[in-house]
C-alpha cells in the first residue's frame, strides 16, 4: 500500500485515506460484520477436518488498470499455451507430440506424470477446449514483478469466494464502491455457463449442463452449490447420473433426461470406476466411453492434470515460445528440476535450508517444505526423499511475497499474499475475470497462503481505466445515459432490498404494539 516514502501508492490512495479517517473501533466493527455474514451464509471451508467460516479481511487488495492489463494478457497467453500442449499430447494418438519431437519437453516426463491418463488418448472435445476454467497462481516478488507460482487446470477452486467477498464488501463498505471505479466480478457465472454451453457436443441446440460434485462433505461444496445456483443448472452427484448406450442421462422425478455437458468437480481418479479407481462411488461408470463417443463433454477435461505437474510447469516458458512464437508475459519463479540430476540436484542438496521444495503433484501446499523454517530432522527426511525420487520434486528459491495491510487482533499489520486470477475459455477467446482470489497468510512471517493451510482472503479490486470507462461526449444516438461505475452483484441488491422490507415490517409491528399499549393505558 505504501511506497518508500510512506506515501500511498496511486491505486491505494482512496483506500489509504479511508483507513486513516476510520477509527479502530469502526474498522473492527465492520470486520465483525463481515465475519458474521459469512457464518450466517455458510461461506465455509474445510480446515484440518473442521468446517470454518472463510476468513475475509476488511482491507482489500487494489490493482491498477495498467497492472491488470499485464496480468490479463499473461494469464490468457499461458492458458492458450496449456491448451495447445494438452491437445498436442492427447489428440495425436499414435504420433509423437510436436513438443517432444522438437526436443522441448522429454517424453518420459510426460509419461511418468501421475496425472497423464492413456485412457483418454485420442479424445478430442467438441470445440477443442480442454481447459474451460483455469486458476493461475501469481506472486509479486521483491522487485514488484508478478510471477507465476503454479497452474491449476484440473478442478481449480476459489472463484465462489471471489463472488462472495465482493458481495460482502459491497454491503459493508458501500462508500468505497460509490467513489472508486472498481470492475465488477458478478459476470462470472454467465461467462462460465456460456463456455460450457459452447462445449456441448455437435447437434445439441439447447444443451443440458450440470455441475458434478463429490457431495456435501467436500471442502469446496459451497462453491459447487453456488455456481450451480447462479448458472441455473442442476447440481448432481454421481448417483444421479447413469450411462446408457454411450449417453449420460440424469435421473429426475419425471424420468431420465440426457446430459450434454458435465462441469465436474470430481478428481480424475474418481470420475469413472471403469477406467480409474474401481471402488469409486463419486463418478459415473462408463463416462469415458461416453466422452469417446462424442455424446457428452466433461469440463475440465480428464487428463488435464499433466499440465499441473510442477515439473511440466518449469517448461512452460519454452512451450509458450514453441507453440505461440511469443516471449512469456508473466515469468515463472526460478525452478530447479531435481529430475535432471547433475548440477541442479547438487545445488538443491547443498542449499536445502535455503530452498522451497515442492512435490510435483501436490496441491494446497501439502508436502511443501520451506527450508529456512524447517528443522534438522525434516531436512534430513527431505534429502532422503529427493535422492530416492528426484522426479517427484522441484525446488525454488525463497521468494518474499508482497504484503498488504491486514487486520490482525484489531490492528493493521503486513501479511504475505498471492493472487489466483480465473480464466474461462469458450473456444473463441480466453476471458480473465477482473480480480481473482487474493489469499493471505494470517500468521506473521508465514509464506504459505493456501486456504487449506489456514490462510484467509481479501477482496481484489481491479480499477478500471478512467479514459476507457467514460464514453465519448458525442454519439450517433445522442444517448446521455449515466455511466455506472460499479454495481454490487444482483443477489446482493436483492438481499439488501429484502432486509429493508423486513426492517419496515418490524417497525410497523413495533409501532402497532406501541399504539395498542398506549390505548390500553388510557383506558385504565
Amino acid at each position: 500500500m505504501l511506497a518508500g516514502n510512506n506515501e500511498p501508492r496511486t491505486p491505494y490512495k482512496a483506500v489509504f485515506h479511508t483507513l486513516r479517517s476510520t477509527t479502530g473501533g469502526t474498522l473492527k466493527e465492520r470486520a465483525d460484520i463481515l465475519a458474521r455474514s459469512y457464518l450466517d451464509q455458510g461461506v465455509t471451508f474445510d480446515y484440518a477436518g473442521e468446517e470454518r467460516p472463510f476468513p475475509l479481511d476488511a482491507v482489500p487488495r487494489v490493482i491498477s488498470a495498467h497492472e491488470w492489463q499485464v496480468i490479463e494478457s499473461g494469464v490468457a497467453q499461458r492458458v492458450t499455451a496449456l491448451e495447445t500442449f494438452l491437445d498436442d499430447i492427447y489428440s495425436r494418438e499414435g504420433e509423437i507430440p510436436r513438443a517432444v519431437h522438437e526436443g522441448v519437453v522429454p517424453w518420459h516426463l510426460i509419461a511418468s506424470s501421475h496425472h497423464y491418463h492413456r485412457a483418454v488418448m485420442g479424445i478430442r472435445p467438441a470445440n477443442g477446449v480442454r481447459v474451460h476454467v483455469a486458476g493461475v497462481d501469481l506472486i509479486r516478488d521483491e522487485e514488484g514483478t508478478f510471477r507465476v507460482l503454479e497452474d491449476n487446470v484440473r478442478v481449480p477452486s476459489g472463484v465462489s469466494y471471489v463472488i462472495a467477498n465482493r458481495r460482502a464488501m459491497a454491503n459493508v463498505f458501500p462508500e468505497a464502491f460509490a467513489t472508486m471505479r472498481i470492475r465488477p466480478v458478478n459476470d462470472y457465472p454467465r461467462m462460465l455457463l456460456s463456455a460450457l454451453r459452447a462445449a456441448a457436443p455437435d447437434g445439441a441446440s439447447d444443451p443440458t449442463v450440470v455441475v458434478l460434485t463429490p457431495g456435501v462433505f467436500n471442502s469446496a461444496y459451497f462453491e459447487h452449490a453456488l455456481l450451480a445456483r447462479m448458472m441455473g443448472v442442476e447440481l448432481v452427484e454421481g448417483r444421479d447420473l447413469v450411462c446408457v448406450g454411450g449417453q449420460v442421462r440424469m435421473r429426475t422425478t419425471t424420468g431420465d433426461r440426457p446430459v450434454d455437458v458435465i462441469y465436474r468437480r470430481v478428481d480424475d481418479e474418481f470420475i469413472d470406476p471403469v477406467h480409474f479407481r474401481g471402488d469409486s462411488v463419486l463418478g459415473v461408470a462408463g463416462l469415458v466411453s461416453a466422452m469417446r463417443s462424442g455424446r457428452v463433454t466433461v469440463a475440465n477435461a480428464v487428463g488435464n492434470g499433466v499440465a499441473d505437474d510442477k515439473l511440466i510447469y518449469s517448461y512452460l516458458p519454452d512451450l509458450i515460445r514453441f507453440y505461440l512464437d511469443e516471449d512469456p508475459i508473466l515469468p515463472n519463479v526460478e525452478t530447479y528440476r531435481c529430475a535432471d540430476g547433475g548440477p541442479a540436484m547438487t545445488h538443491v542438496l547443498d542449499h536445502l535450508e535455503e530452498m522451497v521444495v515442492k512435490p510435483v503433484d501436490g496441491s494446497g501446499g501439502k508436502g511443501l517444505v520451506v527450508g529456512p523454517a524447517a528443522d534438522g530432522p525434516t531436512l534430513d527426511r527431505l534429502r532422503r526423499a529427493l535422492e530416492e525420487d528426484p522426479r517427484g520434486w522441484i525446488a525454488q528459491p525463497v521468494v518474499q511475497l508482497s504484503t498488504v495491510p491486514t487486520l490482525i487482533d484489531g490492528a493493521l499489520a503486513p501479511r504475505h499474499v498471492d493472487l489466483r486470477p480465473f480464466a474461462v475459455n469458450d473456444g473463441e477467446r480466453v476471458r480473465v475475470l477482473p480480480g481473482g482470489l487474493t489469499r493471505v497468510a494470517l500468521p506473521e512471517g508465514e509464506l504459505v497462503v493456501n486456504s487449506s493451510q489456514g490462510g484467509g482472503s481479501k477482496d481484489t479490486w481491479v480499477l478500471s481505466d478512467r479514459r476507457a470507462s467514460i464514453p465519448a461526449a458525442s454519439s450517433a444516438s445522442g444517448d446521455n445515459r449515466e455511466v455506472v461505475v460499479m454495481s454490487a452483484p444482483t443477489a446482493s441488491l436483492e438481499d439488501s432490498m429484502r432486509a429493508q422490507q423486513q426492517q419496515q415490517q418490524q417497525a410497523r409491528r413495533r409501532r402497532a404494539v406501541a399504539d395498542a399499549t398506549e390505548g390500553g393505558e388510557g383506558a385504565c
